[in-house]
């Protein structure tokens, strides 16, 4: 299905009607996928709607497609998009990019000092997560909120989370630091400045060396 018949928008009130069919989609797809993820009820998923934090994605003729919620971690310092699911009809059309891009968005306006992370075992999850400019890191540069990690429990994998003491596990973890992409935006002027005086420098450096070439010369014909 082409991506301009989908309407992505943040959601509220009117949307609370899909909490029930988003719940029971996130646990089919979870058991097909034979992974867990943190079990939701639709009353959890109806204050994500009501709180501002959550993104839903409909057809132009008002079909449930698509949906995922923010969560906070650490006291706000911590941010996770999570619950992100595609009604199996509209898979592989381009729309679980679109909500990414959107929930990603709605988690920088409300919470722009905070590090947004996921873990996740898909790869096309990863390759959205890298095009918004999440990086690969360890566990250990995640949240320690236990309540974060509790979410885990429901996963088959939970054994070998623990087991490593919750700094490895087959999920990987990738994480946008808007702190450390400021230092590095900050940066780049003064290296196209660095980059800019190294060549000023060298062409001084050239022309001085002509200059001196030409004045030994002069000198050796003198002597």
């Amino acid at each position: 299905m082409n991506n301009n018949t989908f309407i992505v928008c943040v959601a509220d009130e009117q949307h609370t009607r899909f909490a029930e069919i988003i719940c029971t989609e996130m646990a089919e797809s979870a058991k097909a996928r034979g992974t867990g993820i943190a079990k939701r009820t639709p009353e959890y998923i109806l204050q994500k709607m009501q709180e501002g934090k959550a993104v839903i994605a409909l057809t132009s003729v008002g079909t449930w497609a698509g949906f995922c919620y923010i969560e906070t971690w650490g006291h706000g310092e911590y941010v996770a998009n999570s619950g992100l699911i595609v009604s199996p009809q509209f898979r592989k059309s381009g729309l679980a990019k679109m909500i990414k891009e959107k929930i990603f968005e709605l988690s920088r306006s409300k919470y722009p000092h905070a590090k947004i992370f996921g873990l996740t075992t898909g790869l096309a999850v990863m390759k959205i997560n890298s095009d918004l400019g999440y990086e690969p890191v360890t566990y250990s540069e995640l949240t320690n909120d236990d309540e974060f990690w509790k979410g885990c429990q429901s996963c088959v994998n939970y054994d070998i989370l623990m087991s490593k003491e919750r700094k490895n596990c087959l999920c990987t973890a990738m994480l946008y630091d808007p702190a450390e992409k400021e230092i590095r935006k900050k940066a780049e002027p003064v290296k196209h400045s660095f980059n800019k005086e190294s060549k000023l420098f060298e062409r001084l450096m050239n022309i001085k060396q002509i200059s001196f070439l030409k004045n030994l010369k002069e000198n050796i014909k003198i002597f």
